[in-house]
Parts: C-alpha cells; sequence; structure tokens
C-alpha cells in the first residue's frame, strides 16, 4: 500500500483512537498493518484490535459489512432480513452496531440481539427469521487481544468458498470508511433467546435429572444462557466457577481462553471435586464450543473432543431415524467411522470446520470435531453449539447415572466393541506465521515414510483434486494415524496423533492403554521434531 493510501484509509478513518495511533506507527509498523487485508478463514476474519486492514477496527467492520451488503444485494437479496450478534470482547458492541448500521442504510431488515450472547444464536436465529445473513463479532477461543467477524448465509450456515473470495472482492471496491452511510438501529427483544433456550429444553432423550454438574464460563459470554437452558431441561443441581462466569474481555484467570489449553479448567475440575459433581462442562468465550470434564478414579480429568463426539453421536443415533447422517474431519478420530457401520448409520468426512461439517450431506442429525465442536441439533442450528452440547452430554450422563454407569464405562465399550482408539494433539505456536510455511514446506520435502515402527502411506491434502483440497499432509499406518496442517484461526502448527489399540475383553483394557500411550509418545517424538 502507498504512502497516500495509508494516508487515505487514516483520514477516512472514523475512530479517532485508530487514526491517531496508526499517525504515530513508524514506517516500519505502517507497513506490516498495510501488508494484507485480513481475510476469511476457517470461521471468518479474526484479528488483533489494532488500527489498520491488518486489525479489528471500526473501519474494518464497516468495510466488510458493505462489501457484504454488496454482495448480497447483487445477488437479489437486497432489502432481506440480517442478524447480527456479538461476544463481550474489547469492541465487539462498537463493531456489532456499526455492522448493523450499515446494513440498515444499505436497505436490509436488521435484528440486533439485544446483549451479548452465544454465537450459536446468531446461527439460531438467522435459520428461524429466514435471514439472508448473519454475523456475529467474536473471537471465539482466540488471545484476548483479538477480536473477529463471522459470517453466517441464508440457512444458518458458515459462509464457504467461493463466496467469502466473492465477498472480499467487493469489500476491495469500498471506498472510505467514513464515506460508508449508516442509520441507527434498535437493539431486539428477548424472544429470540427464549425461543432458542426452549428448543434446547427439548433436546434430551431421557427422563433422569440426577446429574450434579460443574460449570464454567471461561470468562466468555455462555455462563447465563447455559444456566438457562440446563434449568429449563430440568437441571437444577448446577455449580459454576464464580470467578469465571461474568464476561470479561481481559481472562484473567488463564493464558489463553480455551477449554483445550493445559491449565485451563483447572478451576472447573477443582469446582467438581469439591462439590463432589458427576459431570464438569467447559464453555469457550462464545460459547459454541463445549468441553467435558469426567471423574476418572480419584481424579478428574477432561474428556478429548474425539472422545465426548462419539459419546454424543451414539446418543443421538438412539433415537434418530434408521438411515442418519454422522460427520466429522479428517483430523479427528477414525472411531466415528466404525461406531456409525454398527449403528446402521451413514457417514461423512469433510475438510475441517463447521462450514464443511454442515453441509456433509441429507439427513445430518450430528456432527463434532475434535476441537471441542459439536452439532447436536442441525435441523435448528447448523453449526457447532457449546450450550445445547451442553444439555444432551448431562442427559447421558444423568441417564448412566441412575443405572451406576459413566461415560468412561460407555468409553470402555467402545474400546472392547471397536479397539482403543487413542489421541493426542501436538500444536505449536508461533510468532511469525511464515514458520508454519517453512514446516510445511520442510515436511513435504522430506516426509517420513514410517512412524513409530509402521510403515506409513503419505497423502498431500493439498494435491487432492475435488473438494478435500486443503493444505495438510496426512501418514496413515495400519494402526496409527497422523494429519499436520496450520491451524486456521491461530497461529500454530497442529499435529492429530491416533493410535488403535487391539481389545479382547475389559480385563485387556489397562494394558491396551499402556501400549497406546507408548505409542503415542513417539508419534509426539516425530510432531515436535517438525
Amino acid at each position: 500500500m502507498t504512502p497516500q493510501n495509508v494516508t487515505e484509509w487514516i483520514d477516512a478513518d472514523p475512530d479517532p483512537v485508530t487514526r491517531a495511533e496508526l499517525a504515530a506507527l513508524s514506517e516500519h509498523e505502517l507497513a506490516e498493518r498495510f501488508s494484507a487485508p485480513l481475510a476469511f478463514g476457517t470461521a471468518g476474519l479474526r484479528g488483533p484490535v489494532r488500527g489498520g486492514p491488518n486489525g479489528m477496527n471500526l473501519a474494518v467492520v464497516i468495510r466488510t459489512t458493505a462489501g457484504l451488503a454488496a454482495w448480497l444485494t447483487a445477488r437479489c437479496q437486497g432489502g432481506s432480513r440480517i442478524v447480527v450478534g456479538r461476544d463481550a470482547r474489547r469492541g465487539s458492541e462498537e463493531f456489532a452496531l456499526a455492522a448493523a448500521e450499515v446494513m440498515a442504510a444499505a436497505g436490509f431488515e436488521v435484528t440486533l440481539l439485544p446483549r451479548p450472547l452465544p454465537t450459536p444464536l446468531v446461527a439460531f436465529a438467522v435459520r428461524r427469521l429466514g435471514a439472508a445473513a448473519g454475523i456475529q463479532i467474536t473471537a471465539s477461543h482466540n488471545p484476548a487481544a483479538d477480536n473477529g467477524y463471522k459470517v453466517y448465509l441464508s440457512g444458518g450456515a458458515q459462509l464457504v468458498s467461493p463466496a467469502d473470495r466473492e465477498i472480499e472482492s467487493e469489500i476491495a471496491r469500498v471506498g472510505g470508511a467514513a464515506d460508508v452511510p449508516r442509520v441507527s438501529v434498535i437493539p431486539a427483544d428477548e424472544s429470540l433467546v427464549e425461543a432458542y433456550i426452549a428448543r434446547v429444553a427439548t433436546l434430551p432423550h431421557g427422563s433422569s435429572r440426577s446429574a450434579r454438574i460443574a460449570l464454567t464460563a471461561m470468562h466468555g459470554v455462555g455462563g447465563e444462557t447455559a444456566i438457562s437452558a440446563l434449568r429449563a431441561a430440568g437441571f437444577e443441581d448446577l455449580h459454576v466457577v464464580a470467578e469465571q462466569f461474568d464476561p470479561d474481555p481481559t481472562f484473567p484467570t488463564v493464558d489463553f481462553p480455551n477449554p483445550e489449553e493445559p491449565g485451563a479448567a483447572d478451576r472447573l475440575l477443582a469446582l467438581a471435586r469439591r462439590v463432589d459433581a458427576d459431570l464438569a462442562i467447559a464453555l469457550d468465550p462464545d460459547a459454541d464450543r463445549c468441553a467435558v470434564g469426567v471423574r476418572d478414579g480419584d481424579q478428574w480429568r477432561m474428556l478429548r473432543g474425539d472422545e465426548t463426539g462419539v459419546l454424543l453421536a451414539d446418543h443421538v443415533l438412539s433415537t434418530a431415524p434408521e438411515d442418519s447422517l454422522v460427520a466429522t474431519t479428517i483430523v479427528s478420530s477414525t472411531l466415528l467411522s466404525k461406531l456409525a457401520k454398527a449403528r446402521g448409520a451413514r457417514f461423512a468426512q469433510t475438510l475441517t470446520g463447521f462450514k464443511w461439517l454442515t453441509r456433509a450431506g441429507d439427513g445430518l442429525v450430528y456432527a463434532y470435531e475434535e476441537a471441542i465442536g459439536h452439532c447436536v441439533d442441525p435441523d435448528v442450528v447448523r453449526d457447532k453449539d457449546g450450550i445445547s452440547a451442553a444439555v444432551l452430554v448431562a442427559d447421558l450422563a444423568a441417564t448412566l447415572t441412575d443405572s451406576n454407569r459413566t461415560l468412561l464405562d460407555v468409553l470402555d465399550d467402545y474400546a472392547v466393541e471397536f479397539g482403543l482408539h487413542r489421541g493426542d494433539q501436538v500444536s505449536r505456536r508461533v510468532e511469525d506465521s511464515s514458520d508454519i510455511a517453512d514446516m510445511m514446506k520442510r515436511l513435504r520435502a522430506d516426509p517420513p515414510d514410517r512412524l513409530a515402527g509402521e510403515q506409513v502411506t503419505i497423502e498431500d491434502l493439498a494435491e487432492v483434486r475435488g473438494g478435500m483440497r486443503t493444505d495438510a499432509v496426512m501418514f496413515d499406518g495400519p494402526s496409527i494415524r497422523v494429519v499436520v496442517r496450520p491451524s486456521g484461526t491461530e497461529p500454530k502448527l497442529k499435529c492429530y496423533l491416533e493410535v488403535v489399540v487391539p481389545v479382547a475383553n475389559r480385563g485387556d483394557l489397562a494394558t491396551a492403554h499402556e501400549a497406546a500411550k507408548a505409542r503415542l509418545a513417539e508419534l509426539r517424538t516425530f510432531a515436535l521434531s517438525l
């Protein structure tokens, strides 16, 4: 971007704070801010809250919304309904209001949700209202410095290609942010929130409500809605991590507000021990993801996303129509495919992200990704939804409690029926995103043909023709699987590991777990060497 372009951007920035911020930057710093605009990735735009095209700020939100409005209008959807929501991160209120005002000025009927609410509320509202699109201001589980802009299209599913690139082309045609028209918008009432909670309360299959539940909102916006939904479904014995319950954009008790991060759920598990809970539930900050904690002997631990995924899949399939479809992604466990076949269901595998999962095919009743995302009610919310997943896993745990069984007992059943599937993940966080590209380049140039003592086949998914093409390399052996890919939402290189160990009977479980642990350690050594 030329000095003239930089000056024009600053002059047209409607926010005096980011105008002053940009004006004070050095030439080198300005070059970084203007190197490239934020682009739509796995889950929309995400970036640090800061001035310039390469950050989340009022000017970027206004121009992005103007581009989205132009794209919708060009497809004969001008004047349609648009839903706008937000979380409680820094800048979210201002950004959501600006997005609503731009859409209203462009002639759209805008429903601005009344307060900071979980991301699944926008997906729900788009579908319920028959809206042309939905906008949620959120960075989900990203670090506190970030914010983002997530887009849903008609039907309530996330934005996918080629629409994302087409919208970016429209954004590039938008002039200065200060010149984009805006008109005031009055926020909606609570009726959509009430309708969502009422729907979620209908999801449980069983009648038991005896489970004692510990819950954390991870300083995000899911706490109040989750408690309301659980109570509406009949669960009353609820205990919350008080210091993490109210929204706080600084996330003071966690380094990274992601239930998967080591230590992030420590307060939740301590609460579960203290109150002698039957189940522990952690929501991420925008409550579209749900992690589950369980008692394991004398200790508590968090289940992996794959463990919760297969438990919920089986629970959903127990009452689903014959020949229903369940789906997961290329980086998730292979166990779901085996369970689906045994339960008479169809199975689909997609690229990473719920924008692909919810488009897996007709008859979809459940989809999950290993990163603790679960879609348990795709007819109503076509995205991952931590609130509805929490209610359904509470239903399953309560039903098992009445039979003196636990979620871990069911996982042991699966190990005997299908073999012990044990997974792990190695995430390499970097400061410079170019480091990730270098790591992938080195891996492709010299891939190993043996891992953990097994011969492996190598598939470069960047070279796959058709819909499964993505930046990932997959290694498959007789009883191991490794997938290496850059994260679509964070500056990380992710390695997804799985081993499968046969189990003859429940008496063999301890030995199988030790064998799986040793083989995973070998795969971790490989992942850490990249």
